[in-house]
């Protein structure tokens, strides 16, 4: 019978940490070629460490014989120029670690989920088809499901309610908008940070459109469109917030104010300008940037407690390597599990 990614993350998590043989040369040897699950998702809060794994777990991968590619799901990623602030793979990671979808779009290109997603399934797709895994490197919510998942469109805006509410965005603010959604939708009002103006605007918009804006469990669903093992990575809320602080720091020496201030000069997008401390630091408050960015990563644990079916792996002192050969074991129990139907049939494995 063959092995679906939730029923292989649970049998890694009753497995990890067991003692077990490792697999023979030539076992190794096949497991590469026909994966069960041929792509991994890590995901988590900003700051937790997701590169990192990544490029350990890629190193692993590499030395079974495989090829990985790290697929950014992170939206303001996308963006050429914003490299320090987003937090993307640096030089010396991506020649560890080849990325894809990293500083793809001019700052002042306006992107969409749907136009991330079209990107992403080409990216994934091409990479399947080559025998190459991917691994999905985000944070949470509409962009990891977008990269993952066929996308449930929304109709396009329409001008006249789009011009009411930029009226009322400039004469009210963002936060009464807020208010407003969460009378309306609060389960996609407590998805959007009150500060959000665009995605608050894009909300209220859908709502008078009769359509429902992504919020609660539409901004996951089970249905991915290739078998993938999906690893929530956690850690303790003090531990990562003071990561998120040395984070910020470390932004900030690297030359992040400058890197926005450039940004801003260039008439960057409000797409663009929705990246954590884009407006922070273009007002010198580099606490305001902390506030936001803990904020943010608080949002995204609640939204990793309540997704079905992941392979949850709290990394709170723990090295990169140890968390890689966690993911590894998983995705190994997946290949094991399904080995012996995949000779029988000699043919391409579905683990859906």
């Amino acid at each position: 019978m063959p092995a679906t990614w939730e029923s292989c993350a649970g049998r890694a998590r009753a497995g990890v940490g067991a003692s077990r043989p490792e697999p023979s040369a030539s076992r190794r040897a096949i497991l590469p070629a026909v994966p069960a699950l041929p792509i991994v998702a890590l995901f988590g809060p900003t700051g937790v460490g997701k590169t990192e794994v990544a490029i350990a777990l890629a190193e692993l991968l590499r030395a079974d014989g495989e090829d990985p590619v790290a697929v950014s799901a992170d939206a303001l990623q996308l963006y050429a120029g914003l490299e320090i602030l987003t937090g993307a793979a640096t030089a010396a990671e991506r020649a560890r670690l080849e990325h894809r979808l990293l500083g793809v779009l001019p700052i002042t290109a306006r992107a969409t989920a749907g136009d991330f997603a079209r990107r992403a399934h080409a990216e994934i797709d091409a990479l399947v088809a080559a025998g190459r895994r991917p691994i999905v490197v985000g944070g949470t919510g509409l962009y990891l499901r977008a990269a993952l998942a066929e996308l449930d469109l929304r109709p396009p805006p329409d001008p006249a309610a789009r011009e009411r509410y930029r009226r009322r965005l400039a004469a009210e603010g963002a936060p009464a908008l807020h208010a407003e959604l969460a009378t309306r939708d609060a389960r996609a009002a407590a998805t959007i940070a009150p500060t959000d103006a665009q995605r608050i605007v894009r909300a209220l918009e859908l709502l008078d459109a009769g359509a429902s804006p992504p919020g609660g469990d539409q901004l996951w669903t089970r249905d991915t469109r290739h078998p993938t093992l999906l690893v929530a990575l956690t850690m303790q809320r003090d531990a990562l917030y003071a990561r998120i602080d040395a984070r910020v720091d470390a932004m900030v020496a690297a030359g992040a104010a400058a890197e926005v201030a450039r940004a801003d000069a260039a008439g960057a997008s409000p797409a663009a300008r929705q990246a954590l401390g884009f407006e922070e630091l273009l007002a010198g408050d580099v606490d305001a940037m902390r506030r936001r960015t803990r904020r943010y990563a608080r949002r995204q644990l609640t939204w990793l407690r309540k997704l079905p079916g992941a392979l949850t792996i709290d990394v709170t002192e723990r090295d990169a390597q140890s968390v890689a050969a966690e993911v590894r074991s998983a995705l190994r129990v997946a290949a094991e599990s399904s080995s012996e139907p995949m000779k029988r049939e000699n043919g391409p494995m579905n683990a859906q």
